[in-house]
């Protein structure tokens, strides 16, 4: 029967101390591999707390790791530098995304979103940077629709 181990770890900073060492121990693992397993998995999310759930299997030993991603929100938070969003985002815009970084971040949360194409995930962070206070492209993120329904950014969803 397989182990479940589930941590929150730095995004390509996990280390063999706490949180893993001492759940991977006495499991009889090698902890070093895990380890690198889990930071080349998570370095696209440094700076950030990432859940990493890790299947053992006791009987060969053998491993899977699976990465979950930190929310949309913290996503965009980084990307702008700032530690919070807007208080009030319809009267105070506290940031600017290019549309690249909005698919960016659509990309990077793509096993988790509800969006089956590119365009969909793409509107999906769009609706945060909404509730955020954020803009994209230097449009309000609501404008933005009518420059992709004319088909604006048609070349950015087919790369």
């Amino acid at each position: 029967m397989a182990e479940k181990i589930e941590v929150l770890v730095d995004g390509g900073k996990a280390t063999a101390g706490p949180p893993l060492g001492p759940a991977l121990g006495p499991l009889g693992v090698n902890v070093v591999e895990i380890v690198a397993a889990v930071n080349a998995k998570t370095k696209a999310f440094a700076g950030m707390k990432i859940p990493v759930k890790i299947l053992i299997d006791r009987m060969t030993k053998k491993f899977e790791i699976e990465v979950g991603t930190p929310p949309a929100s913290a996503l965009i938070l980084k990307e702008l530098g700032m530690e919070k969003g807007s208080g009030s985002p319809k009267a105070t815009k506290v940031g600017n995304l290019s549309a690249e970084k909005i698919l960016k971040i659509a990309e990077m949360k793509q096993t988790s979103m509800l969006g089956k194409t590119k365009k969909d995930r793409f509107m999906e962070i769009v609706g945060t940077c909404v509730s955020m206070g954020v803009t994209v492209d230097g449009k309000d993120p609501r404008d933005l629709r009518a420059d992709i329904d004319a088909g604006k950014y048609d070349k950015l969803f087919a790369s």
